[in-house]
This record gives structure tokens, C-alpha cells and sequence, in this order.
């Protein structure tokens, strides 16, 4: 009788245990949804959007909050952003936990970006993404103190900018991925198109990091060539279109840009400029192609956006330390043309993709569009 009443006390003892957790499954499997709305002016909150399977809902339904700040609205950096949402999304429903984002674009202005900064510290977020050099830069300086966690994205010289120690150990509370492109590769296509260029143009923005050490490899490797360069410099759109009739008017053969934010959004601007002179663009990413330029070398930003994704994750869900996280690094041998500028100056495709396979890994096509998702509507 007596061992009776005991085990009747321990099966109700199980079924209370047991509607507990199943009521911590209820908050596992809540859902939410990351907004990618570039234009917002304020720091808004989202939260990604996704069912969440069996496993996930047998998982510990943990909550994150990040803040992410996007440096200018290009289709390079959306492309970054996009996908790291998306892989949030798919990071969720396999683990079962929340991730809500809070995300806003500062549009190149240092102020509202110190001003976001400051909301996602206000926010106690548990992790920043700054999504291109002068963000992750204002992210270290305000989370010395606090070491909050911080993911960059798309910075191309994490070591010259100070934001790590090393590629290999970071050394802080800051990490991410770099696309740092490979320029002799950008300079033996160049020639490869064509071998008697003689005078080579320099498009670029002075004050981006992201410019700053392809630009010294540029000119080192034209000097070693004894190949004369002209520099045009711009810091707005109007000063771009500016220098962009000037290097038409120098009578360049070919323009060089790397991976710089202000060339990339006035590309759609002046493609059409260099085109209608017979004047083949070189740039630093697929991005540029798309709005118009012969050719984008470099990282696939789509992957880009993910492998950070994965690092956001493995940061907050696993406990990994920045400071000995390795910095996330691409092969930089894709070449990107656009067949329609392709054919605008006068060349055939499968000839320039002749002249280009010994220098890169692969030639893609691509058409003048302003997003990505243009292409695939």
C-alpha cells in the first residue's frame, strides 16, 4: 500500500516536470523575422522570421539580440546584408533559438552612425555587425569598455584599419571577414584583354580604407610594368561623374577601381560614361559589373554574408572568443562580365573569356541591372 502512494506521488511529480517543459518548448518554437529595409532612418527592431522543426522546438529556445549597421546603401552591401539574414533565418529553425536584429543603413553619415551605435549599446545587444570598414572601426572604439562582441563584414584590410591584430588572432573583442582583393590579379586581366594599354586610370575615393592599399598595389604593379597611370579622386557623386569625363578626357585605356563604396554607388551613374568612350571598367566586385562595368573581380558577397552569419552564430550560441577567432578570408578568383558592356565595346565574350581563364578561377556573365534581385525577377 505504501509503495503504492509513492509511486503514485513520483508519477505525478513527472507529469508536472513534464508540462514544464513542454511549456519552455512553446517559447522555442515562437518566430520572428529580420527586416532588411535599408532606408530606415532609426535603428528598428526585427526579428527572423522561420517554422522551427521538431528538433528545434526539442532545443533550449535561447533569445539574441545583434544590431547591425550597413555603411551605405550599394548593391554590394545588401547583397551582404540579405544573406546574412537569410542564414539567420535557416540558423534559428535548425537550433531553435531566437535571434532578434535590430538593423539600420547610416548612409555614410559619421554622425547617424555613432547615433545607431549608440542605440545598440543603449539596447544592450548582445553582439554588433558592421557591415564595411568605417562601421566596424566605430563599433571597436565604442565597445572598448563594454567588449561587446563584434562581427565586421566586407572589410578588406582588417590589419591596416587596426581592427585586428592578425588575420590569424584578432586579439579583442572584434573579428569578421574580409574581402580583400587581390589587385595584380585585377591588373593581369587588364592586360590580358588587352597586352599594348599604355596609360591606365585610377578611379577611387581617398578617404575609404578599402581603397587605400589596392590603390599602392595598383601603381607598384604599373610602375614594375613601366605602365603610366592617372589618378582621379572623388568623395560625392557629382565629384565621381566629374572624374569619370576626366579620365575619358585623359585618354586612358582602362579604369582600375577596388572594392570602394563611393565609386560603387555612382556606378550606374558613369558606366555609361566610360562605355560610350570604349573604356573597359576593372573593379573590385561582382557588384560594380551589375551596375554596369566590363568587369567585377573578386569575393561572392552572397557567401560573404553567410560564412558571417555563421561566425554571428557560433559567437553567441557556442561562446567562441573573437580575439581567437580567425578573420573569415575568400578566394578572390571570380571574374565577373557584363556581356552587354562586353558588347558595347566592340568585344566578343567568349574571346575575353579566353584571355581571362589563366587568371582567375572562373568567368561569369552578367547584365546591367541595379540589385541583384532584379536579375532574378
Amino acid at each position: 500500500m505504501k509503495l503504492r502512494n509513492v509511486f503514485a506521488m513520483i508519477t505525478a511529480a513527472a507529469m508536472t516536470l513534464s508540462l514544464a517543459a513542454c511549456s519552455g518548448q512553446s517559447t522555442a518554437s515562437s518566430t520572428s523575422s529580420v527586416s532588411s529595409d535599408s532606408s530606415s532612418s532609426a535603428a528598428s527592431e526585427s526579428s527572423v522570421s522561420s517554422e522551427k522543426s521538431t528538433a528545434s522546438e526539442e532545443s533550449s529556445g535561447a533569445s539574441y539580440t545583434i544590431g547591425i549597421c550597413n555603411y551605405v546603401d550599394d548593391a554590394s552591401l545588401n547583397q551582404i546584408v540579405e544573406n546574412i539574414n537569410a542564414r539567420l533565418a535557416e540558423i534559428e529553425s535548425e537550433q531553435g533559438i531566437t535571434i532578434n536584429v535590430k538593423y539600420d543603413n547610416c548612409n555614410a553619415d559619421a554622425n547617424v552612425m555613432n547615433q545607431i551605435i549608440a542605440n545598440f549599446a543603449a539596447d544592450n545587444v548582445d553582439l554588433m555587425v558592421g557591415v564595411a570598414t568605417p562601421v566596424a572601426m566605430a563599433m571597436q572604439s565604442a565597445t572598448e569598455d563594454s567588449k561587446t562582441p563584434v562581427v565586421f563584414a566586407a572589410v578588406s584590410d582588417p590589419v591596416g584599419a587596426g581592427l585586428v591584430a592578425s588575420l590569424e588572432e584578432p586579439g579583442s573583442n572584434v573579428t569578421g571577414s574580409s574581402d580583400n582583393l587581390d589587385t595584380n590579379s585585377v591588373m593581369n586581366l587588364i592586360f590580358a584583354q588587352n597586352p599594348d594599354a599604355k596609360k591606365i586610370g585610377l578611379l577611387y575615393d581617398v578617404g575609404q580604407d578599402s581603397s587605400t592599399a589596392a590603390i599602392e598595389h595598383a601603381k607598384a604593379y604599373l610602375d614594375d610594368k613601366g605602365v603610366e597611370y592617372v589618378e582621379r579622386t572623388a568623395t560625392t557623386a557629382e565629384e565621381v561623374a566629374l572624374a569619370a569625363q576626366a579620365l575619358v578626357s585623359d585618354g586612358v585605356d582602362a579604369v582600375f577601381t577596388p572594392t570602394d563604396n563611393t565609386i560603387m554607388k555612382a556606378e550606374l551613374a558613369i558606366y555609361e560614361t566610360f562605355a560610350d568612350a570604349g573604356i573597359p571598367h576593372y573593379t573590385g566586385a561582382d557588384s560594380f559589373a551589375l551596375n554596369g562595368a566590363f568587369l567585377g573581380y573578386g569575393v561572392d558577397y552572397a557567401n560573404l554574408g553567410r560564412e558571417t552569419a555563421d561566425m554571428i552564430a557560433s559567437i553567441l550560441t557556442e561562446g567562441k572568443d573573437p580575439a581567437t577567432t580567425p578573420v573569415i578570408t575568400f578566394d578572390n578568383g571570380t571574374a565577373t562580365v557584363n556581356t552587354e558592356i562586353c558588347e558595347k565595346l566592340g568585344l566578343d565574350f567568349d574571346t575575353v573569356s579566353e584571355a581571362f581563364a589563366p587568371y582567375c578561377t572562373r568567368v561569369e556573365e552578367i547584365t546591367t541591372a541595379e540589385s541583384f534581385s532584379d536579375l532574378e525577377s
